[in-house]
């Protein structure tokens, strides 16, 4: 389910100028003036004289970093029309329309995107809206936007010039697709490097103060999103919380991430990540876990393909990760009950699959906990948010570790057995109890019967007309 193209989401984005108020200093000439708000007709610079600006900061960045320039560097300026029509090209590149359809169709699934939401359309307004400046590592090339005004031209720089010099020692685009197929891994390697090349960028601002970012014992990333102004990003403003979260969390949490690394050796410490990556969001969200080398789970789910039957087609199956659980939890139960819950994450796999007709969508998750108390602790927690989810709601059966009832799109379950748990949303009760099978876990409770139990027998037989129970 990662929504974002990665090559669209490596680029610098409007609200990062915020960074210019939280410390009150700029690097390079930009300390001569002040910086100017940005407005959609400022003129950028001529080419001349942005080459000049680019080499500068790049020899400042290299500085920095410690990252020696290995090779020269293509540098250009984009129109609004130009940067649009790379956004296109690479999420076309990044995923084809049937990926990008799975994609979107798992996101409503899990509740994180309303009922026909357009994503494509949606997603190339909002980074062409954000987008200043970008470095394509499959061209080797700088661009930026040429309505930035001259003075925040070098945030842009300091920002995608640290990738340039990343890419011209670690090979950014393979080492991020290293992670495939996972795209929790995906995403915590993004995060390394939109937080390194926000840690450089706060560094390029300190210039000249004789301090950097791993001497400021109390920074807090967040802060950074205090300072988006939305009326300028109306795009933006409109995006559903999960779509926001998703564009910022690369940018804010690798901060973190990359603050807490600097800490212990500067910036040597922080290129030792490229050689030793994160495997989750978990690792980028708390970096002491990075630290220690604490890994999650493989957790497995058994294919529903044959159960189902050629009505029914697998659209995605990944992992979702602690920030995707935070997300789909936040949305139900607020961001602080999402954020404690959600830390208990230790390993999970979703499927989603969808009825070729009908369109009618199957949600399955199976969440490993770090402890059978947590566990216990997601059960109840999850009933709710199951509930809040889905406010037309028939026949609830609940029993300590077991939770069913009846939508309008077929049954929704939650069933939790030692450490783990697993849900399945729009199936019947005779495709959950095969699946737990598998599993070998034990019968889930039956719910009692009731004089409609023929009729909902006829029901599950239409809704799953070619599939038949295992012996």
């Amino acid at each position: 389910m990662a929504l974002l193209s990665k090559r669209a989401q490596r680029a610098f984005v409007a609200w990062s100028f915020g960074l210019g108020c939280c410390f009150g200093a700029s690097g390079g000439r930009a300390q001569d003036k002040p910086a100017s708000t940005p407005h959609a007709d400022s003129k950028a610079a001529n080419n001349a004289e942005f080459i000049a600006a680019a080499d500068e900061v790049l020899q400042q960045m290299s500085e920095i970093t410690g990252l020696k320039l290995l090779s020269p560097l293509k540098k250009s300026l984009r129109s609004r029309e130009g940067i649009r029509a790379y956004v296109i090209k690479q999420m076309n590149e990044e995923k084809n329309p049937a990926e990008r359809y799975a994609d979107a169709r798992t996101a409503e699934a899990f509740g994180l995107l309303p009922k026909g939401f357009d994503l494509d359309s949606f997603m190339v307004n909002v980074l062409t809206e954000q987008i200043e400046g970008l470095y394509d590592p499959k061209a080797q090339e700088f661009y930026i936007a040429d309505w930035s005004a001259p003075d925040e031209q070098r945030m842009v720089m300091a920002h995608e010039l640290t990738h340039a010099l990343e890419d011209q020692h670690f090979h950014i685009e393979a080492w991020s697709r290293a992670a495939k197929p996972n795209e929790d891994a995906e995403l915590a390697r993004d995060a390394v490097l939109e937080g390194s090349a926000m840690a450089a960028m706060v560094d390029y601002l300190m210039l000249g103060t004789g301090r950097s970012l791993k001497d400021l014992p109390e920074f807090d990333p967040a802060i950074l999103f205090d300072q988006l102004d939305m009326q300028n990003t109306p795009a933006l403003k409109s995006a559903p919380p999960f779509i926001k979260d998703a564009l910022i969390f690369p940018y804010i949490s690798g901060l973190n991430f990359s603050a807490a690394v600097l800490k212990t050796a500067g910036w040597p410490a922080l290129s030792a990540v490229f050689e030793n990556p994160p495997v989750s969001t978990q690792q980028i969200l708390h970096p002491a876990l990075y630290k220690s080398g604490k890994t999650p789970a493989t957790v497995l789910l058994p294919p529903l393909d044959k159960m189902l039957g050629k009505n029914w087609a697998k659209l995605d199956e990944n992992i979702l990760g602690e920030f995707g659980w935070k997300e789909v939890l936040k949305q139900f139960l607020g961001d602080d009950r999402g954020k404690t819950l959600a830390a208990a994450w230790d390993g999970d796999r979703y499927a989603t699959y969808e009825q070729k007709e009908t369109k009618k969508l199957i949600l399955v998750t199976r969440l490993h906990l770090d402890s059978e108390e947590h566990a216990a602790r997601f059960f109840g927690q999850y009933s709710e948010t199951l509930e809040k989810k889905h406010s037309e709601r028939s026949n609830l059966l609940r029993r300590p570790n077991f939770f069913q009832f009846d939508t309008p799109d077929g049954v929704a379950f939650l069933y939790c057995f030692g450490d783990s748990c697993v849900t399945m949303e729009g199936a019947n009760r005779k495709l959950f109890d095969a699946f737990t099978r598998v599993l070998e876990w034990p019968s889930a409770p039956q719910p009692p019967e009731h004089p409609d139990a023929a009729k909902e027998k006829t029901a599950a037989t239409l809704f799953f007309p070619t599939w038949q129970p295992a012996p």
